[in-house]
């Protein structure tokens, strides 16, 4: 069975391409996991040789298909810990992704079950990122991403990335949401359900619309 340290391999390079197209290279996969390269050069073999992913020196990381299942069974239990975290323990969606890391590892497929039926089968996490079913299957609607979203589109905010927790709860603190609308009226201004809104630097690229 694959170790805790395959698991976060294999979620990395599915979430690489969740909301873009680009496979993810091993230069990319060390900055993401923060470690060194020399470090993913041996795990990449070692995935490769399990039979979870296909690399070629040089190239891209891709996942077989038992790979991606892999990687969907584990970010199922991830998502749903963290949205069980704030639905039922008060957590705010920039504190859950670490305190998730741990529990995916350690609760039994019974009691993720029962998570998942007290919460009613949630088809999102609480950053917009879709949870994968029993089956692994995911749904998904049109999207795009605020930075390349022209003037003049307003959508519903989609999902936020979770991988810098400050940047969430700065716009946490500026209103921002799963499912709130934002309305782009030029290169630096938006709308926030109707209103003028000021993001923190960066957010346009962590933020993605309805399309």
């Amino acid at each position: 069975m694959p170790s805790p340290a395959f698991d976060d391999y294999l979620k990395t390079v599915y979430s690489h391409t969740e909301w873009q197209d680009s496979p993810i290279m091993p230069s990319q996969l060390a900055a993401a996991l923060s470690i060194a390269p020399s470090s993913v050069t041996e795990m990449v073999k070692k995935l490769a040789a399990a039979g979870l992913i296909s690399h070629v020196p040089y190239g891209a990381v891709r996942l077989t298909d038992a790979g991606r299942d892999r990687a969907l069974q584990m970010l199922r239990r991830h998502r749903l810990i963290e949205t069980w975290l704030v639905r039922e323990f008060g957590y705010a969606w920039h504190e859950v992704h670490d305190e998730a890391e741990v529990l995916e590892h350690t609760i039994s497929d019974r009691l993720l079950d029962a998570i998942d039926e007290r919460l009613g089968r949630p088809r999102f996490d609480p950053h917009g990122d879709a949870i994968p079913d029993a089956e692994g299957g995911v749904q998904r609607e049109p999207f795009v991403l605020l930075a390349d979203a022209p003037a003049g589109h307003t959508g519903r905010v989609l999902r936020v990335s979770d991988r810098d927790p400050e940047l969430l709860q700065a716009l946490e603190d500026a209103g921002v949401s799963v499912g709130c609308e934002i309305a782009v009226t030029g290169a630096d201004g938006i709308l926030l359900d109707g209103r003028p809104a000021d993001l923190p630097d960066g957010a346009a690229g962590i933020v993605w619309l309805s399309a």
